[in-house]
């Protein structure tokens, strides 16, 4: 997808504070090799970094102790769950020298199409909805495409069982099993019941997992009771508009007891795809996978072409028309975005 066109004084505003952070990062480059030149660091040593609060890295040694860590300017962005090099300085402070290579990473563009990561290392995304705020096809869709295309298994959890109603049952049960006939783990779950989080937690046990979905469908009190003692803030949902409030500002990792990670990230009401392109898009619906390739023609828009693989696939029920419909709607997007941007 194109990057956003900026306007002349946009730009210029972008290349000041540019020039202003690499003075900024050239002048703390300049002390960290001058206290690595006068012995003022200790020896290189393994870390996890915990939390990332802007320039300020939160690392945990070896030894679970937590130090407030600065950075190298050439070691690019830092995220919550990467595993880096960093030397201790007397003042219980630290220096990132090096990160190690990621085996994964989910990431976000930004407003200019730029792609950001957010958390690295992960092994699974715990994909977060409950009955309120209401929870669209399509945006479950976009978390399991974000999971897809970043090859990192997908959960979803159905929390706030205990708020299931008649009509919240009649719209999320058939959703929920379409999911489970494509081969997603569903878990239902709740934190006030105490229901299902046995089976939770015997997911999260040994994999480094990160919780996403829309604000409001309780991720952080979800955190609260499977980490007890971490008490993040909890804010109730928007009665007039059944929205969350935003929580959470900064992605920070948690250890289970019995082992695991998991890495709670800042609420996100909608999963910007805007960096990916068409044939990434359609690799990521696994059902579509067989079928691709098979089209007539070889620039089919799955929209309406005779011979269209997806097409014949939906009609002999191989495909649910609701998943293509989903894909169409996500591809429009892309194209908008593309488009105006």
């Amino acid at each position: 997808m194109a990057k956003r066109q900026l306007t002349r004084r946009q730009k210029w505003q972008i290349e000041k504070v540019q020039a202003e952070r690499r003075a900024r990062a050239q002048k703390q480059d300049q002390a960290i090799d001058s206290a690595i030149e006068h012995g003022d660091l200790g020896p290189e040593q393994q870390g996890l970094i915990v939390a990332h609060y802007g320039s300020q890295i939160d690392v945990e040694a070896e030894q679970g102790t937590i130090f407030r860590c600065k950075l190298r300017s050439n070691l690019g962005h830092l995220v919550t769950g990467d595993k880096v090099s960093w030397r201790q300085a007397a003042d219980q402070t630290g220096v990132i020298v090096a990160r190690d290579p990621r085996h994964s990473e989910l990431s976000r563009p930004n407003k200019y199409g730029e792609l950001k990561p957010v958390a690295a290392n992960i092994d699974q995304i715990v994909v977060t909805i409950a009955p309120k705020p209401h929870t669209y096809a399509n945006l479950i869709d976009r978390y399991l495409v974000a999971a897809e295309a970043s090859a990192i298994e997908p959960i979803i959890l159905l929390n706030k069982t205990d708020l299931l109603d008649a009509e919240s049952e009649a719209h999320l049960a058939p959703m929920l099993a379409r999911y489970e006939q494509l081969g997603y783990r569903v878990i239902r779950a709740s934190t006030k019941t105490q229901d299902g989080l046995e089976a939770l937690l015997a997911a999260l046990n040994q994999r480094v997992s990160v919780f996403v979905g829309q604000s409001g469908v309780g991720k952080s009190s979800l955190v609260n009771v499977l980490l007890p003692g971490t008490d993040l803030k909890v804010s109730a949902l928007s009665e007039y508009h059944q929205q969350g409030i935003h929580t959470t500002t900064t992605a920070r990792l948690f250890h289970f007891p019995n082992g695991g990670d998991l890495i709670d990230s800042p609420g996100i009401r909608e999963f910007g795809l805007w960096h990916m392109d068409a044939d990434t898009l359609l690799e990521a619906f696994r059902e579509f996978r067989p079928h691709l390739g098979y089209c007539k023609f070889s620039n089919c828009s799955h929209e309406h072409e005779p011979g269209c693989a997806l097409l014949q696939a939906a009609e002999d029920g191989e495909i649910d028309p609701v998943r293509l419909a989903s894909y169409r709607q996500i591809k429009a997007s892309l194209d908008e975005f593309d488009t105006h941007h």
